[in-house]
């Protein structure tokens, strides 16, 4: 009986193995066949799509994608939610509604709701579950149920170069300048200048950039020295290796 119980066993943990197998080959086989590019859009119509740039599978809430436009060389994470128009299946006139511009990241269960204009200048990098809304609940007539009060709607405008950290809700009527910070979790509404870093709820300027006197208040750290040209990856990974071997305390 032992010898039986120890092949059933085997034979079990050889068919779980096969089958973990097999599910992982057909997770990826499915991620490479449901992403949406230029050549391969599926289902999706965009009113644009550039050379390069991928919705990772599986896609979030889409809708509205005739009146979408996006840049080349953006990455649109998996669970992405990218709307336009309050609901599907209407007719929001010749222009766009929502625009991404080259080079834009989405980080993963990032939401993009735009019933007016939302524009995402090139270059900007969310990270995940960022929410960027032109719509926000109306509570005017205290007797009526909140969600069933007509929404105001303020178009959204985010410049190039931004950095919009994780969780992150940016409200209508915000307008963020050029290579603005945001810190994790803050919530912005309003305007907020060129080259500042701002944190909160609601956020607020925390640090800003000033051409004569730099940074201020000043950075804490040194800047990051970049990598110098001509510099190939085998060549930083021996240079990480020999820097393992020396240890943290070697001069």
């Amino acid at each position: 009986m032992p010898k039986n119980r120890n092949t059933f066993s085997f034979l079990a943990r050889r068919g779980r193995s096969a089958a973990s197998w097999l599910v992982h080959r057909g997770w990826e086989w499915a991620r490479e066949a449901g992403a949406v590019t230029a050549e391969h859009p599926g289902r999706l119509r965009f009113g644009a799509i550039g050379e390069g740039t991928r919705l990772a599978f599986p896609q979030g809430t889409v809708f509205g994608e005739p009146w979408i436009e996006l840049g080349g060389h953006c990455i649109i994470a998996e669970q992405v939610t990218l709307t336009a128009g309050m609901m599907p299946d209407l007719d929001l006139g010749p222009d766009p509604i929502l625009t991404l511009g080259d080079g834009v990241v989405l980080g993963r269960g990032s939401h993009v709701i735009a019933d007016t204009t939302v524009t995402i200048g090139s270059d900007t990098y969310c990270g995940p579950y960022v929410y960027i809304t032109s719509t926000n609940h109306s509570y005017d007539d205290p007797h009526e149920p909140v969600g069933k009060q007509w929404p105001r709607m303020e178009p959204v405008e985010i410049g190039p170069g931004c950095w919009i950290g994780t969780g992150a809700v940016i409200l209508p009527g915000a307008r963020l300048g050029r290579n603005v910070v945001v810190a994790a979790g803050a919530v912005v509404r309003g305007e907020v200048p060129d080259h500042a870093v701002v944190a909160g709820a609601p956020a607020r300027v925390v640090r800003s950039w000033d051409p004569e006197h730099g940074w201020q208040p000043p950075l804490r750290t040194p800047a990051p020295v970049p990598i110098p040209e001509g510099v190939t990856p085998e060549q930083l990974l021996a240079l990480a290796e020999l820097e393992g071997e020396a240890g943290p305390d070697a001069p």
